[in-house]
């Protein structure tokens, strides 16, 4: 069991997105499902807890009810996907914004309102980048979009 386990609260849709979720990330499963008995307080059959495992990272969903609904989720606390590469960029943007809301600077609330920052790797290289004139310049270049286009921080970095 890992130190940190992000425990995500739903109101009767955490099957939904652990299932939504695991067939988006590589390396992904479902490690458990609990179900509600007799006792309640959910339906009996339905969903109380799911943990499962997206490339290496456990969470635990809970259909706990709409005790804490009024705001589910807030971008103040967000999950960054690292990619490597544009089409890592292309496929975790398009799968976890599919339903959702796109937000500047490489951010976007899923269509369960949980916020993700999909960052290429190379944009936190090039922004720590010793030389403040470069880093500004991918700086003003990110801020313009919305998914981070990898060659267009590029150019702006080698700018002369």
């Amino acid at each position: 069991m890992p130190k940190i386990t992000p425990f995500l609260w739903f109101d009767d849709q955490a099957e939904q997105a652990m299932n939504y979720y695991v067939s988006i990330f590589k390396n992904s499963k479902v490690l458990s499902v609990n179900r509600y008995g007799d006792a309640g307080p959910g339906p009996k059959g339905s969903v109380m807890t799911a943990n499962f495992e997206l490339d290496g990272q456990v969470f635990t969903a809970l259909n706990g009810g709409p005790t804490y609904l009024r705001q589910p989720f807030s971008p103040a606390i967000s999950f960054v996907v690292h990619c490597e590469t544009q089409a890592e960029v292309d496929h975790y943007w398009e799968k976890l914004s599919e339903g959702g809301k796109t937000n500047q600077c490489a951010w976007l609330d899923d269509k369960f309102g949980v916020t993700w920052q999909i960052v290429p790797n190379v944009l936190l290289e090039l922004i720590s980048d010793p030389d403040p004139v470069k880093a500004g310049r991918v700086m003003q270049a990110m801020l313009q979009m919305t998914k981070i286009d990898i060659d267009t921080l590029k150019r702006a970095y080698e700018q002369s």
